[in-house]
């Protein structure tokens, strides 16, 4: 939110129980009536090169590792171990936020994104989402758009 508010970025922030330990994406949108289309995860992954690079998809979708790679000019890319997350990004498994990681990675966001006039990504940690326009995530974290996420 710190950072929203010095780039003066219109948000809605929410807050969820997360008591229960449902905190997928899909079971979070549920909690706040959200339209779960509209709810985006944060993935990190590993390119083949070693580089890190962020993929943001919506939640009851997964992202298509060969259209990740290519949207990225990486041979190959793949998803980071669990416990790689919080040295990498500075966040924690299920509060990964694409805004405010310890580096600037690459940042790719699905396309379909462009349908929204905002789409709702973590705040940064359990518990809390951060509604956003896509065009100011995108600026913010110095994106790109493609179409890199599929039906499980």
């Amino acid at each position: 939110m710190r950072i929203l508010d010095k780039e003066k970025v219109p948000y809605k922030f929410y807050f969820y129980d997360h008591e229960d330990g449902a905190i997928d994406g899909v079971a979070v949108a549920r909690k706040l009536n959200q339209n779960v289309e509209q709810v985006f995860k944060t993935l990190v992954t590993k390119g083949a090169s070693g580089a890190f690079y962020v993929f943001v998809v919506p939640v009851a979708k997964e992202l298509h590792l060969k259209s990740a790679a290519k949207s990225v000019g990486e041979k190959s890319v793949e998803m980071i171990h669990v416990n790689e997350i919080n040295r990498a990004t500075g966040y924690i498994r299920g509060g990964c936020s694409p805004i405010g990681m310890k580096k600037l990675y690459r940042t790719v966001v699905d396309k379909s994104c462009e349908a929204f006039p905002t789409i709702i990504v973590s705040g940064g940690k359990i518990g809390a989402q951060v509604e956003v326009a896509p065009q100011d995530l995108l600026r913010l974290v110095q994106g790109t758009v493609a179409e890199i996420a599929v039906e499980p």
